[in-house]
């Protein structure tokens, strides 16, 4: 068939090689989001699928809206059968969906309909699940609520972090979305409308999002933790300032803190927390690198008696 693959950030990239070396189908272009501005010399760059298109000397269209006339105009004029899609970042018109006859096929990282949303892999290790996955589906004009095409499942370990989640995903989703794409070819796939039980949803998370309550349990701070790396970044406050903070080891040897209480020793740095504490591993304050909490406790020397957050 002949594709028009739609993605934007690193995650999407992993499909968008494997459907090249696969081989089988022709990806005639590549739509993605226009150039950010990033780094510290806020330049403007293109995004990781751009750039790999680029290397790959593949067409790249870069709509602000993919509902542009000149886009549409292109997009009739190259005719994919099909459009395959992981984390495009725009809501795609009707008249988009439109256009390839067998439509716009998404890669979405969760075993729909659990997790309909932005943020599905962190919603996932955040509510604790012990199983997750990537499903492909037909785009409709709802949130992630179109006839599925296959899934496959992924173990969710106890000490994953949403970025380790979301790498294999993106490795097993690649291989899921070339499988559908030689299934909706040859006419062996077909879509099954998702069951109306069991929607949740995963809407993208914020930076408020990402503040640890440590009045919560020791579990939960570590799977808000998880759950948060690499993004938004989970984090307190300590003497009015923000300390990022990497995921942390639950110490239920430690129930002598109250919520938010620090404990320094020589090699480690406990938090008190609803139930028992946390001993904090990689912390960032403002300005400063990421280092091991314990370093950084040296450095600021926080007096007895610290309490973070609010």
């Amino acid at each position: 068939m002949k594709l028009v693959f739609a993605g934007t950030p690193e995650v999407a990239v992993p499909a968008l090689d494997a459907l090249i070396a696969a081989g089988r189908h022709e990806v005639a272009a590549v739509v993605t989001r226009p150039d950010a501005v990033a780094g510290r010399g806020r330049k403007l760059v293109a995004s990781p699928v751009a750039q790999r298109a680029e290397e790959a000397g593949i067409e790249v269209l870069k709509p602000g809206r993919p509902r542009e006339p000149e886009f549409l105009e292109r997009l009739r004029e190259i005719a994919p059968d099909c459009c395959p899609v992981v984390a495009y970042g725009a809501l795609l018109p009707r008249v988009a969906l439109d256009v390839p006859r067998h439509g716009w096929v998404n890669l979405h990282f969760s075993l729909l309909p659990a997790w309909r949303g932005a943020a599905p892999v962190q919603h996932a290790v955040m509510a604790g699940d012990e199983m997750t996955g990537a499903s492909t589906f037909l785009i409709e004009e709802g949130l992630d609520s179109g006839p599925v095409y296959g899934v496959v499942t992924e173990a969710v370990r106890a000490k994953d972090t949403s970025g380790d989640l979301l790498g294999r995903l993106a490795v097993s989703g690649a291989g899921l979305l070339v499988a559908t794409m030689d299934g909706i070819e040859d006419g062996s796939l077909v879509a099954r409308e998702q069951p109306a039980d069991g929607v949740t949803l995963a809407p993208k998370l914020t930076v408020d999002n990402a503040e640890v309550d440590w009045s919560a349990p020791a579990l939960r701070v570590d799977r808000l933790v998880r759950g948060c790396t690499p993004a938004p970044g989970a984090w307190t406050l300590i003497g009015g300032e923000r300390l990022k903070l990497g995921p942390v080891t639950p110490a239920p040897e430690r129930t002598d803190l109250a919520p938010g209480e620090l404990a320094v020793a020589k090699n480690a740095v406990h938090v008190g927390t609803g139930s028992h504490a946390v001993q904090l591993g990689e912390v960032q304050a403002q300005g400063k690198k990421r280092m091991p909490a314990a370093d950084w406790a040296r450095g600021v020397q926080p007096p007895a008696g610290t309490v973070l957050g609010r």
